[in-house]
């Protein structure tokens, strides 16, 4: 059965869709079966995993509206070696047309039941605010990872997660748990940055990933080349940081 993980903060430019294929990459460079669900309209995790969001005749959309399943749409990657789920623009309309629908919070979960046993990891790319995409992210998942960057409004914008996540666990998901917060474009340099790491030390004790994200150039460049970093500059710090958080999320994994 595969451990279903939202990775999402309502704060936009944090990284998570970095986080998304390096951590996808990185899982499968490990030999795991990864399936990566692109549900951000922009599109940028399918991009980053190298395919052409303008040529795909089937997206998440037709996921969620029913239309087709997710055998039907997922696409394998390569040299990334793990599945994508991909989007595109016509996922702007899928909020309007899913409060249409029967079971509007859940349709994705239900997608996924088919491919349950065919992956060990499915992560979920979710849009920097709260709609029905999100929340059809976070009805389906186990665990939600959070990538926060370390400065000032960091602690501000994990409040009103957390009280999303507290609300969508009540009402529709009561199995949804933190997985982990993971600390992005971190510089060690600024006082800031310790003080930040530290508040979310006591606030969150062991759910805060000891791996840290640093500021990476490599990082930056490689969506532009449709690559995961791993396959862009395998020696990058940004590559090896994300190998390293691979490595602590199966381990964390495997103990809950």
């Amino acid at each position: 059965m595969a451990k279903i993980i939202a990775v999402t903060n309502q704060k936009g430019g944090v990284g998570k869709t970095t986080t998304c294929v390096n951590l996808a990459a990185s899982l499968a460079a490990m030999k795991r079966r990864v399936l990566l669900i692109d549900l951000d309209p922009q599109g940028n995790a399918t991009t980053g995993s190298g395919l052409i969001k303008e040529e795909l005749e089937t997206s998440v959309y037709d996921v969620l509206v029913g239309t087709h399943g997710v055998k039907e749409v997922m696409k394998k990657t390569s040299p990334g070696d793990f599945w994508v789920l991909p989007a595109n623009g016509d996922l702007t309309g899928a909020e309007v047309v899913l409060l249409d629908l029967p079971s509007k919070e859940t349709r994705l979960r239900a997608g996924l039941y088919e491919v349950d046993n065919d992956f060990d990891y499915i992560l979920l790319d979710c849009p920097p605010s709260l709609n029905m995409l999100t929340v059809n992210a976070l009805s389906a998942a186990q665990g939600v990872l959070i990538p926060v960057q370390c400065e000032y409004y960091a602690l501000e914008g994990l409040t009103a997660l957390l009280q999303t996540i507290e609300h969508i666990a009540n009402a529709l998901n009561p199995s949804l748990e933190i997985e982990g917060i993971v600390r992005t474009m971190y510089d060690p340099r600024p006082s800031l940055t310790h003080d930040v790491s530290s508040q979310l030390h006591k606030h969150f004790e062991d759910k805060v990933y000891d791996t840290v994200i640093p500021r990476n150039i490599r990082l930056a460049e490689s969506p532009s080349y449709g690559l995961p970093t791993l396959h862009y500059e395998k020696s990058s710090r940004g590559a090896i940081a994300y190998l390293a958080l691979a490595g602590e999320f199966i381990r964390k994994c495997a103990t809950r």
